[in-house]
């Protein structure tokens, strides 16, 4: 991947179209009508409760034991009360009863308090783990969908919010115990006092529910706010370069942080009804417990009760009333349940399934890739349309078009990066997801135009496990065995050590290809930052040492259509023309597929190649390398037998005007990718001069 402009950057998130905006009120619009969490999330947080372990369920039995214990402690002080105000009573058992409680509900929250803490940080665990399995088996399909930002925050910040959700399910329930025991505690003592209390309770609980309601939505929009910063940070950091070349670092500020508003926004609205939520709970609870006590009042006043019922009907009411405490944790549940819905939308993209099949052994074809009426779709767009090729084993494809048309699409697709929404690919006869995993990574090679090296040295980094002679061999095969053997520890030197320019990082990420891809090798645009001589050694090893493998390269540049087998054209995703690449040129339309590109400035360093072919080598626009040996001119997807690569002649001759069927770039087009056959007689290529020969017929 290639540095990310400030232009380029994609938001995520529903809300994106208020980032640059400065309205509050627009900020906190959304909240309204906010996406609510759906069943799917809330049965996430049942599945955090039921996997995280021992610990809820530890944190489940002493948070009710210590409601239970709570429960009884006021009728025990009651009596406690009564027995003291008795002149004949003796207070010592009843006081030894209501210690016993108080130490009960101390130790019971004690080990509530370690339990919870526990089975959160277990349950984060958990759900971290599974989201980042989840989202490396999806592989590229839900980077197209999230950005690697706000991928970051669903696996970070969103799943440690949904690992509060066991404490937070536990304590909501708990509360309610105290509530309804009070109730029918007070309704034993006195039925007008279960009256009074569920009157008030009725109130508190509406309450409540709003505010659970009102937060989840806020809280959901807070979370986007937050994701979208990140995304937009990160996008930064990976151009961090491009903007300390254009010195556009105040405008980088702006942007990364024009989500602020919509965060302050969603911020205040959070404070707003948390204010809301306290104000009435600070009200009703107070007139709850009056209630309580002045209808005790009265019945005391009537001989209805005692005065130690009185007293406990008075600890019942405030015991009951402190769920209306609960707006802090019911806080939580409400940002665990947004966080649960964002977690809960990456886990549920279906990733690839494999099948158990094995591709056949070795034949006259091996490589052969089948597309048939292949389509696929991105953000609804169409990227391919009814695609049907057929790439015969061992050749070399070179897939050209403009910006867009479909290219890395069809790479994509070829090698099972991306399932195509119609049709089916097929590698020596086998559809792709029926292929085992192991299989069909074991078969397909890619190399990219920015590839990111994994493991902890480079010998992982090209082939974890695999042997000193492979992992050599690949190295030597992509030109990058000599630069790494001069490294202090060779093979072995971590990565982290290694400093690499962006052509050796290429070759490394080349050789990694060449060490996986058993039977189809996929190239996007994998030499663009070689050197001449490096890509002419590249090449060589395409042709000469990797022939028994099909290769499919996605080509930017006139010579590297010119090496090819066979060139696929394509156009709006479409195929606008097939055939090799002499025959292609004769039509002004595919010319201009590589002068958009930039390479008639090939015509200019024409002087330059010739120097470079008496060397034996020649240099493409640009300063990249290719090889010339005759070319075999064919219709036909049939692979060309021709004899391996050899520098070219050093005596350049001279050339005829341009003609329109000649490529203008300063290089000599070279053999087609020679297959493991016989060779057949070869015909003239294009001469290299700035006055291109007319193609041999």
């Amino acid at each position: 991947m290639s540095e990310t402009p400030a232009a380029g950057h994609r938001t995520t998130g529903t809300r994106e179209h208020l980032a640059a905006t400065g309205d509050d009120d627009a900020a906190a619009a959304p909240v309204a009508g906010a996406a609510k969490p759906d069943r799917g999330a809330d049965g996430l947080l049942l599945e955090m409760v039921r996997r995280s372990g021992a610990w809820p369920y530890i944190y489940a039995a002493t948070a009710l034991a210590g409601a239970v214990v709570e429960l009884m402690l006021p009728g025990a002080l009651g009596r406690a009360v009564d027995v003291l105000v008795s002149p004949s009573g003796d207070p010592t058992g009843v006081l030894v009863l209501c210690a016993s409680l108080v130490a009960t509900v101390v130790a019971c929250d004690a080990v509530a308090v370690l339990a919870s803490g526990s089975g959160g940080a277990q349950a984060a665990r958990l759900l971290r783990e599974r989201v980042v399995r989840h989202i490396l088996a999806v592989g590229p399909a839900m980077s197209r969908r999230h950005p690697a930002g706000d991928l970051v925050t669903r696996a970070g910040t969103n799943a440690e919010e949904v690992g509060a959700a066991p404490e937070a399910v536990i304590t909501a329930v708990s509360l309610l115990v105290p509530a309804a025991g009070s109730l029918v505690a007070l309704a034993l003592i006195d039925p007008w006092l279960a009256v009074a209390f569920a009157a008030g309770l009725t109130v508190i609980l509406l309450v409540l529910r709003a505010f659970l309601r009102e937060t989840t939505a806020v809280s959901s929009g807070y979370q986007e706010a937050q994701s979208d910063i990140a995304s937009r940070l990160i996008d930064a950091l990976a151009g961090a370069r491009t903007i300390a070349a254009a010195g556009t670092e105040e405008q980088e500020v702006r942007r990364v942080l024009a989500p602020l508003t919509r965060l302050r926004g969603f911020g205040m609205a959070v404070w707003r009804v948390n204010a809301r939520a306290g104000v009435q709970a600070a009200i009703v609870v107070p007139l709850l417990e009056t209630a309580v006590i002045g209808v005790g009042g009265l019945r005391l006043a009537a001989g209805a009760l005692t005065v130690g019922e009185l007293f406990a009907a008075a600890r019942y009411a405030v015991l009951g009333a402190g769920i209306g405490s609960a707006l802090g944790y019911l806080n939580r549940l409400a940002r665990a349940r947004s966080a649960a819905r964002r977690v809960r939308q990456v886990l549920d993209l279906p990733a690839p399934t494999y099948g158990h099949e094995e591709p056949p052994g070795a034949g006259a074809e091996r490589g052969r890739l089948e597309l048939r009426g292949v389509s696929a779709y991105a953000d609804g767009r169409p990227v391919l349309r009814d695609i049907d090729l057929t790439v015969p084993g061992g050749a070399a494809l070179a897939v050209v078009g403009r910006s867009g048309s479909g290219k890395s699409a069809l790479a994509a697709v070829a090698g099972r990066l991306l399932d195509p929404d119609r049709g089916e690919v097929l590698l020596d006869g086998v559809p792709l997801p029926r292929l085992s995993r192991a299989a069909l990574r074991g078969a397909a090679g890619y190399a990219f135009e920015r590839p990111v090296l994994f493991g902890h040295t480079l010998r992982e980094a090209i082939a974890p496990g695999g042997s000193d002679e492979a992992v050599r061999a690949a190295g030597e095969a992509a030109a990058a065995d000599a630069f790494i053997r001069r490294l202090p520890r060779a093979y072995d030197t971590p990565v982290e050590e290694a400093p690499m320019s962006g052509g050796e990082r290429q070759r490394v990420g080349l050789a990694r290809a060449f060490a996986h891809g058993g039977r189809l090798l996929i190239l996007d645009d994998a030499t663009s930052s070689l050197d001449t001589v490096t890509e002419y050694q590249v090449a060589r090893a395409l042709t000469e040492e990797l022939r028994d493998r099909t290769r499919l390269i996605v080509a930017h540049r006139a010579a590297t259509a010119a090496r090819a087998d066979l060139v696929v054209w394509l156009e709006d995703g479409r195929i606008r023309g097939r055939g090799t690449h002499e025959v292609l040129w004769r039509d002004a339309r595919y010319r201009a597929v590589f002068q958009v590109a930039g390479q008639v400035a090939g015509q200019v360093a024409g002087q330059v190649t010739d120097k470079a072919t008496d060397q034996g080598q020649a240099t493409d626009q640009g300063g990249h390398g290719l090889e010339s040996t005759p070319r075999v001119p064919h219709d036909s997807l049939a692979p060309r037998h021709s004899p391996p690569v050899t520098p070219p002649a050093s005596s350049p001759t001279a050339s005829p005007a341009p003609s329109p069927t000649s490529p203008p770039a300063p290089s000599p087009a070279s053999s087609p990718v020679p297959p493991p056959a016989p060779s057949t007689p070869a015909s003239a290529a294009p001469s290299a001069a700035p006055s291109p020969a007319a193609e041999p017929r």
